[in-house]
């Protein structure tokens, strides 16, 4: 078996043990992803101030007569849809690396634009644009991590992505409470809020210059030498830093598989298909769950009478949690099968959304909103790794980006759903339809999903 064909490459990926250059890895591309959360957790943290800044409207005075809030959720997940939709398959045909650096560009320069916006049309319109770029960067994040982390490590390696990457939500909380009442220089704080990430982007893509091209894509594109180069060097330290030569990799027996096969046509048939199938529902309703709870959290205190001010610093006490759980939840990532962690996380975000909806008081709703929002990571987190563990390289980009665009598709509607359950049936009925939806995702994985031990055995690649 030739050294430098997918399944050597991959075998080497596989016996590297837990590294410093592994992890720096990890952490460098993870602070892309960093944007999309806070894109999503900056969505019900501006809706509040551009009400009270006389931009946006609340109730049945806004966009289609519902809240502009359903509106800029609206232009946030339709910008994630186009942006995974278009890009996936660039990502299988050009790599992951390229996509990395233009995504954040563009997302930049949207962003700056969005700011400058004086009317809910304009500001909708240009967040629309900026989530674009964004949806591009995670179908590449997830497609990259899956296949740099050895598979003895990938769940923790998912697990500290997400904490960092959740980093955003105490970040963008924290901020919006210091900046709901006030300006600087003139400057309403809504749009530092908008301006704060482009910093971060230009930062974070002079930190990737020298991220390497992951090496499973390479070798599965005919650049098998390559992929063994930058094996060689991170074996090396591994060496020096252990005093021991690297163990043989285990021999496999795989298609050898070069540049993509079947284009999109293989994700609508035979076991792909299968999968594409269970994790378009499961996505789609856990999105509902996740985003109907966090980026509404503050509208919903404000219905229950809270003031805007205490609604916002309630939501950064309960964000403090979302960096932190990903910690945690890298003690058992890969002791524990990973479909059951994803029912776990699902099942305790429909019982605490029942419970929000009976609390009076600020400590049962922080308690409440800790139980939806550590469980929730659960279920995001959960998701994120199993999706991209159920298809093999030469179709992870498509299908990750698929899935995920039509789970932004989905998503970009949920705003409006829950307006109008929010106008119709209150609190109650908008955290009736989180619980409902959790349920679905729950079952849908327990009863269909596939353990990833056979996973890894069928689809490893």
């Amino acid at each position: 078996m030739s050294a430098t064909n997918p399944a050597s490459i991959a075998a080497r990926v596989d016996r590297l043990p837990s590294c410093r250059p592994l992890w720096g890895w990890v952490a460098r591309i993870s602070f892309g992803a960093f944007f999309e959360i806070y894109e999503t957790a900056l969505t019900s943290l501006l809706a509040p101030m551009l009400v009270r800044e006389g931009v946006f409207h609340s109730g049945r005075n806004g966009l289609f007569g519902l809240p502009d809030l359903a509106s800029l959720a609206f232009a946030t997940f339709g910008g994630l849809f186009v942006g995974a939709l278009l890009v996936s398959s660039l990502s299988d045909r050009f790599g992951r690396r390229p996509i990395f650096t233009y995504s954040l560009i563009w997302y930049a320069a949207a962003t700056v634009m969005m700011s400058l916006q004086h009317d809910a049309i304009g500001i909708c319109l240009w967040r629309f644009i900026a989530a674009i770029g964004i949806g591009a960067e995670i179908v590449a994040v997830d497609a990259y991590l899956s296949e740099v982390m050895p598979k003895s490590l990938r769940g923790r390696g998912f697990a500290i992505s997400t904490a960092i990457q959740f980093t955003a939500v105490p970040v963008a909380g924290i901020l919006a409470a210091v900046l709901a009442h006030r300006r600087i220089d003139g400057i309403e704080g809504w749009r530092l809020l908008l301006l704060v990430p482009v910093i971060g982007a230009a930062l974070i893509w002079r930190v990737r210059r020298g991220l390497p091209e992951s090496p499973r894509w390479l070798a599965g594109h005919g650049q098998g030498d390559q992929a063994a180069r930058i094996l060689d060097a991170i074996e090396a330290k591994v060496e020096r830093r252990t005093g021991r030569p690297m163990p043989a990799p285990e021999l496999v027996k795989e298609p050898v598989h070069i540049a993509p096969e079947g284009g999109y046509r293989e994700l609508f048939s035979g076991e792909i298909g299968r999968r594409v199938l269970i994790m378009l529902v499961a996505s789609c309703t856990a999105t509902f769950a996740y985003f109907g709870f966090n980026n509404w959290l503050p509208t919903l205190l404000e219905a229950k009478g809270v003031s805007l001010a205490k609604s916002l610093g309630y939501s950064a006490a309960i964000a403090v949690s979302f960096p932190l759980a990903p910690l945690f939840f890298s003690l058992f990532a890969d002791r524990i099968e990973r479909k059951w962690q994803i029912v776990i996380g699902a099942g305790v975000t429909a019982v605490a959304g029942l419970a929000f909806a009976m609390q009076t008081s600020a400590f049962g709703w922080i308690a409440c909103g800790l139980a939806i929002a550590i469980a929730a990571n659960l279920l995001s987190y959960g998701l994120h790794t199993y999706r991209s563990e159920l298809f093999p390289t030469r179709v992870r980009g498509r299908a990750i980006g698929f899935v995920y665009s039509l789970d932004r598709l989905s998503a970009s509607s949920n705003g409006y759903i829950i307006g109008y359950l929010l106008i119709s049936f209150g609190v109650a009925g908008v955290l009736a339809g989180i619980t409902a939806a959790a349920v679905v995702s729950m079952g849908t994985i327990a009863i269909f999903g596939p353990p990833t031990r056979v996973v890894a055995a069928q689809a490893r690649g």
